[in-house]
Parts: C-alpha cells; structure tokens; sequence
C-alpha cells in the first residue's frame, strides 16, 4: 500500500487574541497536514523531533491519538520541545514568536521505507536549515533513487527574509528534487518579490519543476503544469483562523494523488479533470481547517469525508 512520508519540525502553538491565550495546539508546517491526514485513514511515516520532557510527552500522545507513528521521531534528551506563540488578527492571520532549544546532534534515528509511488513532502526552513541539510539531502536522493514523488511546500516566513541569499542555493536544491512545488502568494513574494504567479513560474521554478501551485487564500489557487496554466476559485467563508490553511491544502493535494490513484509517471500527462478533483482536494481541506482555531481538520469532517 502507498504511504505518504513527512519530514519536518513538531511545535507547541500557543494562540493569543487581544493579548491574552486562546489555546495551545501541536502544530508545525508538515505535521498539520499529516494530523488531517491521519484523521483521513492514509499510512503515513512521519520524520521529526521532540525534546524528553512535557511537551514533547503530550505532542507524543497527540501524535498517536491521531493515528501519526512516532517510531521516526528523534526523542532528544538534551535541549527542549520547541514552542511558537502566535497572535492572531481580526481576519484570524497570525504573528508568530519562537521559542527553540535544539542539542547538537539531530535527527540521529533510521528512516522510513520509501517505495516507489509513495509520497514525500518536505518544506519550511526545515528543509533549508544547515544543521540539518545533511540529513534532509540524505532523505530526498534515498525517495529519488526510490522512484517517490516529492512535494515540496517552501512555506518561506517573514523571519527567514535576512537569510535569502544564505538559503537559496538550498532552496533551488529542493526545488530540483521536487516533482510537485506548492507555496502561497506570500511564501514567492518574500523569495522574489512577486506576485506575478505566470512570471514566478516562467522565470524562478519552470526549469527546476515543472508543476506549480500557488494558493492565494481567499484569490484562489493557481495551477502551473507542463501543458496549462488554470485557475480554481476559493471557497468564500469568514475564517476563524488561517494558520493551518496550506498545510491543509497540502494535505489535501496528498490525499487526491492517492485517492484517485496519481503515479509519477502519469503526472506528466495527467489530464485537466484529474487535475481538477485533486485541487479541490485541497481547497476543501483548507477551507474546513479555516473555520476552527485547530490547525487541521475536525475527525467529523474527516469521517464524512473519507465517506464521500
């Protein structure tokens, strides 16, 4: 059976409104998606890091109520879970404050068996990061030389912008490795200043990746392949909270490609209609997880869903 595999940071969201704490939820860029995911039923492995302490024990718990295995999580016992704070706006967009202790060594445990067909995502400064690219580049050659398809999310925050040269020769890296490139308006306009999605695709992605997709939030999703350039309109809904949406969408897009049985070598050639059920895939994800303050789909939603 094909999986999806994840590699990516695991953190304690703290959420504020007017100042004062709202609630705290597990979060982190692929971990979102992969809850959604999990509540969704689809075999996952998931590759990350938890410091030993309280923190760590609950995003663990958390993890396995959701049906996410923790054997590919490094359980570090020096240093501490990491923790974000954000501050949440009247249209429910988020600021954010980190709070991280990492030990030196990192990642220090196997990975997962990856087969051909199966599903990797990386992305965020978790795949640019140095003191991991070591080990991320060890992961993405092991699913390409695995015949996997790679999905890659740069979901590249306001915080990074001081280190856009230092990062880019690693961020065209991933992007050469990926056969699937998804990033909202805000992720290319901090990495080109754009947000003219035909000339990001042209000029900046085109000759690493063929196939892009930029998500708008309420402007749509724009769709970037080989042999078209579509667009898809958003669902129109009050969000309660944005925080989740990408990686939702993601979840989505990942649940498409192995709902309706998309190979790596038929993404070449995949035909509008295919294209179109997998997008929407997306925008309902994204959309359910913008109208809750967790950062992923409701196990109601996703039981009705997985029904359809």
């Amino acid at each position: 059976m094909r999986k999806i595999i994840g590699i990516g940071e695991t953190i304690l969201d703290i959420l504020f409104r007017n100042g004062q704490p709202q609630a705290a939820v597990a979060g982190g860029s692929v971990f979102n998606g992969f809850v959604s995911l999990g509540r969704l039923g689809l075999p996952l492995a998931f590759i990350s890091e938890l410091g030993n302490d309280k923190v760590g024990g609950m995003i663990r718990a958390f993890m396995e109520e959701n049906h996410i295995p923790t054997d590919y999580v490094d359980c570090f016992p020096d240093g501490k879970s990491p923790i974000s704070l954000a501050f949440m706006d009247d249209e429910g967009n988020a600021a954010y404050q980190f709070y991280k202790d990492y030990p030196s060594q990192r990642l220090e445990m196997p990975f997962p068996r990856i087969e051909a067909d199966d599903i990797l995502i990386y992305g965020s400064y978790y795949a640019l990061n140095p003191a991991l690219r070591e080990r991320t580049v060890e992961l993405l050659d092991y699913a390409k030389e695995r015949k996997a398809i790679l999905y890659y999310d740069p979901n590249f925050r306001d915080a990074h912008l001081p280190e856009v040269l230092k990062i880019r020769p690693a961020f065209l890296e991933n992007l050469e490795y990926a056969d699937i490139v998804r990033g909202s308006e805000e992720d290319f306009f901090n990495l080109f200043q754009s947000r003219d999605a035909e000339a990001i695709y042209k000029n900046e992605i085109q000759f690493y990746c063929p196939r892009l997709l930029i998500t708008k939030g309420a402007g749509g999703v724009e769709l970037f392949t080989e042999h078209r350039h579509e667009h898809f309109d958003a669902r129109a809904i009050k969000p309660v909270s944005t925080i989740g949406a990408g990686d939702n969408f993601n979840a989505g897009l990942l649940y498409g490609l192995l709902k309706y049985e998309v190979t790596g070598e038929e993404l070449p050639v995949l035909p509008l209609e295919t294209w179109e059920k997998i997008v929407n895939c997306g925008i309902d994800l994204a959309t359910e997880a913008c109208r809750s303050e967790g950062n992923y789909i409701s196990k109601d939603f996703a039981a009705a869903y997985r029904s359809k």
